[in-house]
Protein backbone atom coordinates (compact mmCIF):
# COMPACT_ATOMS: atom_id res chain seq x y z
CA UNK A 1 0.00 0.00 0.00
CA UNK A 2 2.90 1.91 0.66
CA UNK A 3 4.01 1.83 -2.80
CA UNK A 4 0.76 3.11 -4.19
CA UNK A 5 0.32 6.36 -2.19
CA UNK A 6 3.95 6.83 -3.04
CA UNK A 7 3.25 6.51 -6.94
CA UNK A 8 0.42 8.82 -6.38
CA UNK A 9 2.36 12.01 -4.27
CA UNK A 10 4.14 12.58 -7.40
CA UNK A 11 0.51 14.09 -8.77
CA UNK A 12 0.75 16.65 -6.26
CA UNK A 13 4.23 18.01 -6.96
CA UNK A 14 5.03 21.74 -8.49
CA UNK A 15 1.17 21.73 -9.07
CA UNK A 16 0.12 25.80 -9.59
CA UNK A 17 -2.90 26.27 -11.11
CA UNK A 18 -6.40 25.21 -9.59
CA UNK A 19 -7.28 23.04 -12.97
CA UNK A 20 -4.39 20.84 -12.25
CA UNK A 21 -6.40 19.71 -8.53
CA UNK A 22 -9.05 19.33 -10.86
CA UNK A 23 -7.74 17.45 -14.61
CA UNK A 24 -9.93 14.28 -14.79
CA UNK A 25 -7.54 12.28 -16.31
CA UNK A 26 -5.14 12.64 -13.07
CA UNK A 27 -8.38 12.09 -10.56
CA UNK A 28 -9.53 8.82 -12.51
CA UNK A 29 -5.89 7.41 -11.71
CA UNK A 30 -6.09 7.88 -8.17
CA UNK A 31 -9.83 6.21 -8.23
CA UNK A 32 -8.14 3.37 -9.95
CA UNK A 33 -5.76 3.06 -7.15
CA UNK A 34 -8.45 3.28 -4.75
CA UNK A 35 -9.91 0.14 -6.45
CA UNK A 36 -6.87 -1.69 -6.61
CA UNK A 37 -6.55 -1.01 -2.92
CA UNK A 38 -9.92 -1.87 -0.97
CA UNK A 39 -10.40 -5.38 0.09
CA UNK A 40 -13.60 -6.13 -2.11
CA UNK A 41 -15.78 -8.35 0.70
CA UNK A 42 -15.07 -5.14 3.23
CA UNK A 43 -16.99 -1.78 3.58
CA UNK A 44 -15.12 1.39 4.19
CA UNK A 45 -17.20 4.39 6.04
CA UNK A 46 -15.69 7.43 6.32
CA UNK A 47 -17.13 11.19 7.20
CA UNK A 48 -16.14 14.14 5.43
CA UNK A 49 -16.61 16.33 8.39
CA UNK A 50 -16.77 19.71 6.64
CA UNK A 51 -19.08 21.41 4.66
CA UNK A 52 -16.71 22.27 2.17
CA UNK A 53 -15.72 18.71 1.49
CA UNK A 54 -19.43 18.03 1.17
CA UNK A 55 -20.23 20.04 -1.53
CA UNK A 56 -16.53 19.22 -3.24
CA UNK A 57 -17.55 15.68 -3.31
CA UNK A 58 -21.21 16.13 -5.09
CA UNK A 59 -20.13 19.17 -7.48
CA UNK A 60 -17.45 16.88 -8.85
CA UNK A 61 -19.61 13.95 -8.51
CA UNK A 62 -16.49 11.89 -6.43
CA UNK A 63 -19.18 9.14 -5.09
CA UNK A 64 -19.97 7.88 -8.53
CA UNK A 65 -16.19 7.03 -9.33
CA UNK A 66 -15.54 5.82 -6.16
CA UNK A 67 -15.78 1.39 -4.86
CA UNK A 68 -19.15 0.76 -4.29
CA UNK A 69 -17.89 -0.55 -0.57
CA UNK A 70 -16.67 2.99 -0.08
CA UNK A 71 -19.25 5.26 1.98
CA UNK A 72 -18.98 8.53 2.18
CA UNK A 73 -20.75 10.37 5.25
CA UNK A 74 -21.26 14.11 5.93
CA UNK A 75 -20.79 15.50 9.52
CA UNK A 76 -20.91 18.38 11.74
CA UNK A 77 -18.44 20.54 9.76
CA UNK A 78 -20.98 23.35 8.77
CA UNK A 79 -20.81 26.04 11.25
CA UNK A 80 -24.35 27.47 9.83
CA UNK A 81 -25.72 24.07 10.31
CA UNK A 82 -24.36 23.18 13.50
CA UNK A 83 -25.76 27.05 15.45
CA UNK A 84 -28.86 25.84 17.70
CA UNK A 85 -32.12 27.67 17.78
CA UNK A 86 -31.15 29.10 20.89
CA UNK A 87 -28.63 31.41 19.29
CA UNK A 88 -30.90 32.38 16.25
CA UNK A 89 -33.35 33.38 19.15
CA UNK A 90 -31.04 35.58 20.89
CA UNK A 91 -29.95 37.12 17.50
CA UNK A 92 -33.35 37.57 16.83
CA UNK A 93 -34.21 39.08 19.70
CA UNK A 94 -31.15 41.77 19.75
CA UNK A 95 -32.44 42.50 16.31
CA UNK A 96 -35.75 43.77 17.82
CA UNK A 97 -34.06 46.34 20.19
CA UNK A 98 -34.07 50.02 19.77
CA UNK A 99 -31.29 50.98 18.16
CA UNK A 100 -29.11 47.80 17.40
CA UNK A 101 -27.80 46.83 14.30
CA UNK A 102 -27.21 43.33 13.53
CA UNK A 103 -24.03 42.38 11.25
CA UNK A 104 -23.75 38.70 9.81
CA UNK A 105 -22.71 37.12 7.27
CA UNK A 106 -25.51 36.23 4.76
CA UNK A 107 -26.01 32.47 5.38
CA UNK A 108 -27.07 33.33 8.84
CA UNK A 109 -29.88 35.41 7.36
CA UNK A 110 -32.69 32.79 6.78
CA UNK A 111 -31.62 30.04 9.52
CA UNK A 112 -35.21 29.33 10.97
CA UNK A 113 -35.13 29.79 14.52
CA UNK A 114 -37.74 28.80 17.38
CA UNK A 115 -40.42 31.03 15.95
CA UNK A 116 -38.29 33.69 13.48
CA UNK A 117 -35.39 34.00 11.50
CA UNK A 118 -33.19 37.22 10.68
CA UNK A 119 -34.13 37.58 7.83
CA UNK A 120 -38.19 38.01 8.77
CA UNK A 121 -37.42 40.18 11.05
CA UNK A 122 -35.39 42.57 8.71
CA UNK A 123 -39.08 42.37 6.68
CA UNK A 124 -40.31 43.70 9.34
CA UNK A 125 -38.17 46.57 10.37
CA UNK A 126 -35.38 45.11 12.19
CA UNK A 127 -31.94 46.74 11.21
CA UNK A 128 -29.72 43.62 10.07
CA UNK A 129 -26.91 44.00 7.78
CA UNK A 130 -24.81 41.55 5.41
CA UNK A 131 -20.86 42.02 5.96
CA UNK A 132 -18.54 40.21 4.57
CA UNK A 133 -15.99 40.24 7.64
CA UNK A 134 -15.51 40.85 10.90
CA UNK A 135 -13.72 43.77 9.80
CA UNK A 136 -16.36 45.15 8.08
CA UNK A 137 -18.72 45.18 11.07
CA UNK A 138 -16.28 46.92 13.17
CA UNK A 139 -16.24 49.78 10.69
CA UNK A 140 -19.79 49.83 10.38
CA UNK A 141 -19.50 50.58 14.44
CA UNK A 142 -16.77 53.48 14.05
CA UNK A 143 -19.23 54.58 10.60
CA UNK A 144 -22.65 54.54 12.79
CA UNK A 145 -21.85 55.85 16.30
CA UNK A 146 -25.51 56.45 17.03
CA UNK A 147 -26.05 52.65 16.61
CA UNK A 148 -24.94 49.37 18.41
CA UNK A 149 -23.63 47.44 15.90
CA UNK A 150 -23.47 43.18 17.06
CA UNK A 151 -21.81 41.28 14.87
CA UNK A 152 -22.79 37.53 14.99
CA UNK A 153 -19.91 35.50 15.79
CA UNK A 154 -20.24 31.90 14.48
CA UNK A 155 -17.83 29.18 13.33
CA UNK A 156 -14.79 27.36 14.20
CA UNK A 157 -11.17 27.87 14.40
CA UNK A 158 -10.99 29.17 11.10
CA UNK A 159 -12.49 32.16 11.79
CA UNK A 160 -12.66 32.90 15.49
CA UNK A 161 -8.91 34.85 15.28
CA UNK A 162 -10.55 37.08 12.91
CA UNK A 163 -13.33 38.01 15.66
CA UNK A 164 -10.78 37.85 18.36
CA UNK A 165 -8.37 40.68 16.06
CA UNK A 166 -11.93 42.97 15.84
CA UNK A 167 -12.28 42.84 19.34
CA UNK A 168 -8.86 43.06 19.99
CA UNK A 169 -9.15 46.44 18.09
CA UNK A 170 -11.98 47.49 19.39
CA UNK A 171 -10.40 47.57 22.64
CA UNK A 172 -7.86 49.70 21.13
CA UNK A 173 -9.67 52.32 19.15
CA UNK A 174 -12.18 52.97 21.73
CA UNK A 175 -15.09 51.67 19.76
CA UNK A 176 -17.10 51.21 22.79
CA UNK A 177 -20.57 50.40 20.20
CA UNK A 178 -19.47 46.99 18.68
CA UNK A 179 -19.67 43.56 20.07
CA UNK A 180 -19.95 40.02 19.34
CA UNK A 181 -22.55 37.47 20.00
CA UNK A 182 -20.68 34.62 21.04
CA UNK A 183 -21.91 31.19 19.43
CA UNK A 184 -18.34 29.91 18.57
CA UNK A 185 -17.37 26.08 18.49
CA UNK A 186 -14.43 24.27 18.13
CA UNK A 187 -13.67 21.01 16.49
CA UNK A 188 -12.10 18.33 17.90
CA UNK A 189 -14.44 17.84 21.40
CA UNK A 190 -17.35 17.41 18.94
CA UNK A 191 -15.53 14.51 17.10
CA UNK A 192 -15.26 12.91 20.84
CA UNK A 193 -18.48 12.90 21.11
CA UNK A 194 -19.58 11.80 18.00
CA UNK A 195 -17.33 8.82 18.44
CA UNK A 196 -18.10 8.20 22.04
CA UNK A 197 -21.58 7.31 20.99
CA UNK A 198 -21.80 3.38 21.19
CA UNK A 199 -23.93 3.45 17.73
CA UNK A 200 -21.53 5.81 15.68
CA UNK A 201 -20.23 3.71 12.88
CA UNK A 202 -17.60 5.37 11.19
CA UNK A 203 -14.25 4.35 10.27
CA UNK A 204 -12.57 7.31 9.56
CA UNK A 205 -12.21 11.02 9.50
CA UNK A 206 -11.39 13.25 6.23
CA UNK A 207 -10.58 16.31 8.54
CA UNK A 208 -11.35 19.97 7.59
CA UNK A 209 -7.70 21.42 5.94
CA UNK A 210 -8.76 25.11 6.70
CA UNK A 211 -9.41 24.20 10.92
CA UNK A 212 -6.62 22.22 10.78
CA UNK A 213 -4.23 25.40 9.42
CA UNK A 214 -5.13 26.77 13.02
CA UNK A 215 -4.77 24.30 15.32
CA UNK A 216 -2.53 21.51 13.77
CA UNK A 217 -2.43 17.86 13.99
CA UNK A 218 -2.14 17.08 17.41
CA UNK A 219 -5.63 17.79 18.66
CA UNK A 220 -6.88 14.68 16.63
CA UNK A 221 -4.64 12.46 17.93
CA UNK A 222 -7.22 10.83 20.59
CA UNK A 223 -9.35 9.96 17.42
CA UNK A 224 -6.65 7.12 16.23
CA UNK A 225 -5.08 6.78 19.55
CA UNK A 226 -8.33 6.42 21.88
CA UNK A 227 -10.88 5.32 19.16
CA UNK A 228 -9.44 3.41 16.56
CA UNK A 229 -10.26 5.87 13.40
CA UNK A 230 -8.15 6.57 10.81
CA UNK A 231 -7.79 10.17 9.98
CA UNK A 232 -6.30 11.96 6.72
CA UNK A 233 -6.31 16.03 7.20
CA UNK A 234 -7.04 17.27 3.67
CA UNK A 235 -7.35 20.06 0.99
CA UNK A 236 -10.50 20.53 -0.65
CA UNK A 237 -10.33 20.26 -4.59
CA UNK A 238 -11.04 16.53 -6.18
CA UNK A 239 -7.87 15.49 -6.46
CA UNK A 240 -6.97 16.33 -2.87
CA UNK A 241 -9.93 14.15 -2.08
CA UNK A 242 -9.36 11.43 -3.71
CA UNK A 243 -5.50 11.07 -2.55
CA UNK A 244 -7.20 11.56 1.21
CA UNK A 245 -9.76 8.84 0.37
CA UNK A 246 -6.28 6.50 -1.05
CA UNK A 247 -4.38 7.63 2.09
CA UNK A 248 -7.63 6.32 4.65
CA UNK A 249 -8.01 3.26 2.70
CA UNK A 250 -4.46 2.74 2.89
CA UNK A 251 -3.44 3.17 6.92
CA UNK A 252 -2.20 -0.58 8.29
CA UNK A 253 -3.18 1.05 11.43
CA UNK A 254 -4.82 3.96 12.63
CA UNK A 255 -3.29 7.55 12.66
CA UNK A 256 -3.51 11.25 11.42
CA UNK A 257 -2.05 11.71 8.80
CA UNK A 258 -1.97 15.28 6.72
CA UNK A 259 -2.60 15.27 3.05
CA UNK A 260 -3.01 19.12 2.49
CA UNK A 261 1.00 19.32 3.23
CA UNK A 262 1.55 22.59 1.37
CA UNK A 263 -0.54 24.26 3.77
CA UNK A 264 -0.67 22.13 7.13
CA UNK A 265 1.83 22.45 9.98
CA UNK A 266 2.27 20.44 12.31
CA UNK A 267 1.61 22.46 15.25
CA UNK A 268 -0.80 24.77 13.47
CA UNK A 269 -0.50 28.58 13.47
CA UNK A 270 0.78 29.59 17.12
CA UNK A 271 -0.10 33.31 16.13
CA UNK A 272 -3.53 32.91 15.90
CA UNK A 273 -4.30 30.68 18.39
CA UNK A 274 -2.72 33.05 20.79
CA UNK A 275 -5.06 35.56 19.40
CA UNK A 276 -7.46 33.36 20.41
CA UNK A 277 -6.74 32.19 23.68
CA UNK A 278 -5.97 36.17 24.34
CA UNK A 279 -10.05 36.81 24.01
CA UNK A 280 -11.89 33.83 24.21
CA UNK A 281 -12.03 31.35 27.12
CA UNK A 282 -12.95 27.41 26.87
CA UNK A 283 -16.69 26.63 27.73
CA UNK A 284 -19.83 24.24 27.14
CA UNK A 285 -21.44 24.69 23.65
CA UNK A 286 -24.84 23.37 22.46
CA UNK A 287 -24.64 21.34 18.53
CA UNK A 288 -27.74 20.96 16.64
CA UNK A 289 -27.80 17.04 16.63
CA UNK A 290 -25.00 16.48 19.26
CA UNK A 291 -26.55 18.25 22.27
CA UNK A 292 -24.36 20.16 24.79
CA UNK A 293 -20.82 19.36 24.28
CA UNK A 294 -18.11 20.11 27.27
CA UNK A 295 -15.34 22.55 26.61
CA UNK A 296 -16.65 22.83 22.47
CA UNK A 297 -17.36 25.83 22.61
CA UNK A 298 -15.99 29.54 23.72
CA UNK A 299 -16.93 32.81 25.68
CA UNK A 300 -15.70 36.19 25.30
CA UNK A 301 -13.02 36.82 28.42
CA UNK A 302 -13.97 39.54 31.39
CA UNK A 303 -10.97 41.53 30.21
CA UNK A 304 -12.92 41.89 27.35
CA UNK A 305 -16.70 42.08 28.51
CA UNK A 306 -17.74 45.11 27.11
CA UNK A 307 -17.62 43.79 23.98
CA UNK A 308 -19.59 40.59 25.03
CA UNK A 309 -23.27 40.94 23.58
CA UNK A 310 -24.98 38.44 25.52
CA UNK A 311 -23.79 40.64 28.81
CA UNK A 312 -24.18 43.75 27.31
CA UNK A 313 -27.59 42.95 26.16
CA UNK A 314 -28.72 40.01 28.50
CA UNK A 315 -31.35 39.26 25.33
CA UNK A 316 -34.47 37.26 26.73
CA UNK A 317 -36.02 34.77 24.93
CA UNK A 318 -38.18 31.69 25.40
CA UNK A 319 -37.39 28.08 25.88
CA UNK A 320 -35.43 27.08 22.09
CA UNK A 321 -38.03 24.43 20.47
CA UNK A 322 -36.65 22.58 17.20
CA UNK A 323 -39.02 21.36 14.19
CA UNK A 324 -39.81 17.78 15.13
CA UNK A 325 -39.98 17.06 11.59
CA UNK A 326 -36.54 18.32 10.51
CA UNK A 327 -33.82 15.49 10.75
CA UNK A 328 -31.20 17.75 10.41
CA UNK A 329 -29.26 16.93 13.42
CA UNK A 330 -29.61 13.63 12.80
CA UNK A 331 -27.65 14.08 9.15
CA UNK A 332 -25.18 15.98 11.09
CA UNK A 333 -24.37 13.13 13.34
CA UNK A 334 -24.05 10.71 10.15
CA UNK A 335 -26.92 8.95 10.93
CA UNK A 336 -28.86 10.34 8.37
CA UNK A 337 -29.31 11.17 5.04
CA UNK A 338 -31.09 14.08 3.55
CA UNK A 339 -32.88 11.71 1.50
CA UNK A 340 -34.32 10.13 4.52
CA UNK A 341 -36.29 13.41 5.46
CA UNK A 342 -40.27 13.24 4.34
CA UNK A 343 -39.66 17.32 3.88
CA UNK A 344 -36.70 17.09 1.76
CA UNK A 345 -37.54 18.86 -1.37
CA UNK A 346 -40.93 19.14 -0.96
CA UNK A 347 -41.58 21.60 2.00
CA UNK A 348 -38.23 22.12 2.72
CA UNK A 349 -36.39 23.84 -0.80
CA UNK A 350 -33.15 26.29 -0.54
CA UNK A 351 -36.36 29.07 -1.18
CA UNK A 352 -37.83 27.82 1.43
CA UNK A 353 -36.00 26.16 4.42
CA UNK A 354 -36.92 24.41 7.33
CA UNK A 355 -33.73 23.43 8.69
CA UNK A 356 -30.04 24.80 8.82
CA UNK A 357 -28.63 22.40 6.88
CA UNK A 358 -31.02 23.57 4.24
CA UNK A 359 -30.04 26.78 3.97
CA UNK A 360 -25.96 26.77 4.14
CA UNK A 361 -24.05 27.17 1.00
CA UNK A 362 -21.70 24.43 3.11
CA UNK A 363 -25.08 22.46 4.20
CA UNK A 364 -25.59 18.60 3.69
CA UNK A 365 -29.66 19.23 2.09
CA UNK A 366 -28.63 21.81 0.02
CA UNK A 367 -25.39 19.44 -1.04
CA UNK A 368 -28.18 16.63 -2.04
CA UNK A 369 -30.65 19.09 -3.46
CA UNK A 370 -28.26 21.17 -5.85
CA UNK A 371 -26.02 18.05 -6.93
CA UNK A 372 -28.26 14.99 -6.58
Amino acid sequence: MNCIIIRVIWYWVDMKYIDEFRDRKLIEKVASRIREAVEPRRTYRFMEVCGTHTMAIFRFGLKDILPPNIELVSGPGCPVCVTPNEYIDKAVALAKMKDVVIATFGDMLRVPGSRSSLEKERGRGGSIKTVYSTMDALTLAKRRTDKEIVFLGIGFETTIPTVAQSILAAKREKTPNYSVLCGHKTMPEALKALVMDKDFSIDGFLLPGHVSAVIGVRPYGFLARDYGRRCVIAAFEPLDIMQAILMLVGQKSPKVDVQYTRIIEHGGNPLARESINKVFQKTSSIWRGIGRVNDSGLEIRNEYSDFDAERKFRPKVRPSKENRDCICGEVLKGNKTPLECGLFGRACVPEHPVGACMVSGEGTCAAYYKYS
